[in-house]
């Protein structure tokens, strides 16, 4: 799948920019600001239990460095491993909501241990800048672990940032990462999810039906989340506001505020189509929906091409009243707009 919208060096410069002047803490906080005071954090959480064993147990500097290192490791490696040890995933026909008991999604564990390694190495970065405020220039152990965690950091820290970057700018209503899902799904419908997230080609649709409280909103915003953190760019858009959107020139230019919008974005997902029970109606048909794409004309080809070469994910209304020949209607009106059969797949939960 090509990747396009990669975010540019001079944005990820704004945006550090306005994270480290508290430009952010005036018009809200944004997830770069937090995960950069969160490393502070760290950073924090390191130096100063290394100063108080240091002060307090009369130890050396490097020893108390290497003791609330060690602390923290351990620290980590127990909320890593007791996640994984406790937790497995279910292998049955039906998947439900056990959270103390299994996955229904596997977690990207390579991707975890990524982000608890880089958090240890921030609270030793902490440990070991005390000892150098103390011996400076005179060990040079502690010069060398400083310049090792520096190299490591340097790349983890560009990592994470425009990782942040792709997730804020997806404007999810909610932060929720697909394994924390945990609500009722067939076996069959679980691996359709997995097939859209593991795609290479572009034009693949997912409709997802399902009634109140049945978890799609979660569902699409975890599987959006899951995109975004490997660097695709996402957008989450509420029904009603892509309704106006359709109507938008094109030569219409994205805000100060975005990267990228509807036409532009590799993933897409349109949220609340239609209600679910006890609203029995659907208020938005097929129908409906398509002349809106079709801005109120016989054929809009641009919107129509659009939506036709995008990944998106459809979450519509309530399964009770949906039958095969229901659930058709929206499969034919993703038909007229040109997507081919074998890129549409249905969950109802």
């Amino acid at each position: 799948m090509k990747k396009n919208n990669k975010i540019p060096f001079k944005r990820i410069l704004q945006q550090l920019n306005a994270d480290l002047i508290g430009k952010d803490s005036y018009r809200g906080v944004t997830l770069t600001y937090a995960w950069l005071a969160n490393q502070f954090g760290h950073i924090s959480l390191g130096f100063i239990p290394t100063f108080l064993v240091y002060y307090f147990l009369h130890t050396s500097v490097l020893k108390s460095a290497l003791y609330v290192a060690i602390f923290w490791s351990l620290f980590e490696l127990y909320n890593f491993l007791g996640p994984l040890l406790s937790k497995r995933k279910s292998n049955t026909d039906v998947l439900s909501n056990q959270p103390k008991k299994t996955y229904v999604f596997k977690p990207r564990w390579f991707n975890v241990a990524f982000d608890t390694f880089t958090d240890v190495c921030f609270f030793t970065l902490g440990c070991f800048l005390f000892a150098f405020c103390i011996l400076k220039l005179d060990d040079n152990d502690i010069l060398i672990v400083l310049s090792i965690l520096g190299l490591y950091l340097a790349f983890a820290t560009r990592y994470w940032y425009v990782t942040k970057m792709y997730q804020f700018y997806a404007r999810f209503p909610f932060q929720f990462r697909l394994s924390q899902w945990n609500f009722n799904i067939n076996a069959s419908d679980k691996l359709k999810v997995e097939n859209f997230l593991s795609a290479k080609t572009n034009g693949n649709h997912l409709l997802i039906f399902g009634s109140l409280g049945a978890g799609k909103t979660s569902l699409g915003v975890g599987m959006l989340n899951e995109l975004s953190i490997q660097n695709n760019s996402c957008l989450y858009v509420n029904a009603i506001k892509m309704f106006n959107y359709f109507f938008k020139e094109e030569g219409d230019l994205v805000s100060a505020y975005e990267i990228w919008n509807w036409k532009t974005a590799n993933f897409l997902m349109i949220d609340d189509i239609n209600p679910s029970e006890p609203i029995q109606d659907e208020l938005i048909s097929p129908t409906k929906l398509l002349s809106f794409i079709d801005t109120l004309k016989p054929e809009n080809q641009k919107n129509r091409e659009t939506l036709k070469n995008k990944n998106i994910i459809w979450v519509l209304g309530s399964k009770q009243s949906l039958d095969e020949s229901h659930v058709d209607e929206w499969k034919d009106m993703l038909l007229k707009i040109g997507i081919e059969q074998h890129k549409i797949a249905t969950i109802n939960l």
